[in-house]
């Protein structure tokens, strides 16, 4: 299973995401293992926030080719799981773009 957790940082999808952007993805995805979902909105928003501290941002581009590589390989359920917590923070997130 851990094979599993650590191949999605060798996607070749995320070869021009900036190191330093993947790194801290890891450490989160590290942080997150064995989060129930009710805890994962917050902790993600926390990150979110954090790295905005740090003048980190993620382009929607970048955005969209991370969530689907985290999408391959899982279940209907868990991509509805991933696409509805990527809208939630899209929601929250203060500098959100409304259509």
């Amino acid at each position: 299973m851990s094979d599993q957790n650590t191949s999605w940082t060798e996607h070749p999808s995320l070869q021009n995401i900036d190191a330093a952007k993947l790194q801290m993805l890891i450490s989160l995805a590290e942080q997150g293992k064995g989060k129930k979902q009710n805890e994962l909105l917050p902790f993600l928003m926390a990150a979110a926030a954090q790295s905005k501290e740090h003048g980190m941002s993620f382009s929607q581009e970048e955005t969209n080719i991370i969530l689907g590589v985290l999408k391959q390989g899982k279940s209907p359920a868990e991509i509805q799981r991933i696409e509805q917590m990527a809208e939630l923070i899209r929601r929250l997130s203060p500098n959100a773009r409304r259509p």
